[in-house]
C-alpha cells in the first residue's frame, strides 16, 4: 500500500498541529515540505486553494483542513486519548478571532494595521487560556490533548513576535505551558528540518520517532 502523503511547511502553525497529531498517533506518512513561493503542481492538483497542510491518504482521499487531519489521525490511533480533551468552541475562537489579531500584530505592513491594538486584543484571549491552564496544567485537564496541540502553535507564533514583551506579561500558567510544549520530545520531532520537496526526490518517510529519506 502507498503511504499517506502530507504537504506541509515547517513554520506554519496549521501544518504544525497536523504534524503533531500524525506524530502522536504514529501514522506513517511521506512528508513533503513545500516552498510557499513555488508551490508544487502535485499540491495544487489536490487542493486548488494551495495552502498547507494537505493530506492525501493512502486510499486517495484528500483532507485539506488541519483540524480534519488531526481528527482523522486520532480516529486511526489515539494512544494518549487526545480526543477526550477537545474544545471545538475554544479552537474556533483561536482560529477565528485570535488568528485575525495575530496576523495583524505579526504582519502590520501586509495588513495595513496598527499592531499594538491587535496585540492587546490577542493577549485578552491568552488571559482566558491562562486561567484555563491554571486549573490543572493543560487546557482540558492535567494531560495534553487535542485542544492544547491545536492552539499551542498559534500561541508560539504570538509569543515570538516580541519575546521580551511576552515574557513580561502576567500569564504564568500559559507561559509555563508553552515552554513545556516547546521543550517536549513530540514538538522537537515534528520540527526537524527537511529539504523542500521536488518531484523525483527520494520520499521523506515519517514513522514513529524517526524521519528518514527512503532511497531506492
Amino acid at each position: 500500500m502507498a503511504d499517506h502523503i502530507l504537504y506541509s511547511f515547517r513554520r506554519c502553525p496549521f501544518a504544525m498541529r497536523a504534524r503533531l497529531a500524525l506524530a502522536v498517533s504514529g501514522t506513517r506518512h511521506e512528508l513533503r515540505e513545500v516552498r510557499l513561493a513555488s508551490k508544487p503542481a502535485a499540491l495544487l492538483s489536490l487542493s486548488s486553494k494551495g495552502t498547507v497542510p494537505v493530506l492525501r491518504t493512502a486510499d486517495g482521499a484528500v483532507i485539506e483542513e488541519s483540524l480534519s487531519i488531526m481528527r482523522w489521525a486520532l480516529e486511526e490511533h489515539d494512544p494518549e486519548g487526545w480526543r477526550t480533551r477537545d474544545d471545538p468552541a475554544l479552537i474556533a475562537l483561536n482560529d477565528g478571532m485570535f488568528k485575525h489579531h495575530l496576523d495583524r500584530y505579526k504582519y502590520p505592513d501586509r495588513h495595513g494595521s496598527e499592531p499594538v491594538g491587535h496585540r492587546d486584543q490577542g493577549v485578552r484571549f491568552l488571559h482566558d487560556i491562562d486561567a484555563r491552564i491554571a486549573v490543572a496544567g493543560q487546557i482540558c485537564g492535567s494531560a495534553r490533548g487535542l485542544a492544547d496541540l491545536a492552539i499551542m502553535p498559534f500561541v508560539r507564533q504570538f509569543a515570538a513576535v516580541d519575546r521580551a514583551w511576552f515574557e513580561t506579561r502576567r500569564l504564568p500558567s500559559l507561559q509555563a505551558w508553552l515552554a513545556n510544549h516547546l521543550a517536549s520530545d513530540l514538538f522537537e520531532r515534528i520540527m526537524q528540518r527537511v529539504a523542500p520537496w521536488s518531484p523525483g526526490d527520494p520520499p521523506v518517510i515519517v514513522e514513529g520517532a524517526s524521519i528518514r529519506s527512503a532511497r531506492g
